[in-house]
């Protein structure tokens, strides 16, 4: 979508923070916690599977946000508070395929690689590829969604000591068999989604235009769309 919908106008050029971080992290807070009822409830049931399912979903938040804010500190200087927020997500975007099959041992790992590649996915598509993705959702749920999903494969395996999970789908795979299941179900939702997205974006753009225009743009789409501000909420 972001590809077909092309950059905003004064970007890269121009720095386009968030323009209320008070409000950010409050979202973040409230997305931490709605996590756990997203994750926890698809085990159908109140007991010790959906307990696991909240408890890994919260250290692999935790971790991702540490390792994001860390190497923010280190390449940027400073850490900052969206960082904790972008790194939160990513743990837990990463975490959710793998969620009800990983101990905590394995959601450690599973947070701290997505905080690691998530922020450096985030400065390939915006700095490499040029993709004006502005709420980083490729790189932190895109690719945290995948690194999820194949790490499931690996951590599932009750073999693995402390890191170990609760086993395979199929008990005679082993952890190559698996991954290779995983890697598969990367491919196929890919395909699928790209393709179809695509052409669904192309579909509504033959009945209407799919961005505004540069003076609508400029203007700000909360008072050309809406006409509201921040403050008349």
């Amino acid at each position: 979508a972001a590809v077909v919908l092309g950059r905003r106008q004064d970007w890269p050029g121009q720095a386009m923070k968030p323009h209320n971080m008070t409000m950010t992290v409050m979202g973040a807070g409230m997305l931490w916690v709605g996590w756990f009822g997203f994750n926890g409830g698809s085990a159908l049931a109140a007991d010790g599977n959906a307990s696991m399912a909240m408890l890994v979903t919260h250290i692999s938040a935790a971790a991702g946000s540490l390792a994001w804010v860390t190497l923010e500190a280190v390449k940027f200087g400073k850490p900052s508070a969206l960082g904790i927020a972008t790194g939160m997500v990513a743990g837990l975007g990463t975490i959710t395929p793998a969620s009800g099959f990983v101990g905590p041992g394995g959601a450690l790992l599973i947070g701290l690689a997505a905080g690691v590649i998530c922020f450096y996915m985030v400065l390939v598509v915006k700095q490499k590829w040029r993709i004006d993705d502005s709420l980083d959702v490729f790189p932190v749920h895109g690719i945290g969604g995948v690194l999820g999903t194949l790490l499931a494969g690996v951590f599932a395996s009750t073999e693995l000591g402390v890191f170990s999970g609760y086993g395979f789908a199929k008990p005679e795979y082993g952890m190559l068999e698996q991954v290779g299941v995983q890697a598969l179900g990367v491919v196929a939702t890919f395909v699928y989604t790209g393709v179809v997205t695509f052409l669904l974006l192309k579909l509504v753009g033959l009945f209407t235009p799919l961005r505004v225009t540069a003076e609508e743009e400029s203007q700000g789409l909360d008072i050309a769309l809406h006409e509201e501000r921040g403050y008349d909420i």
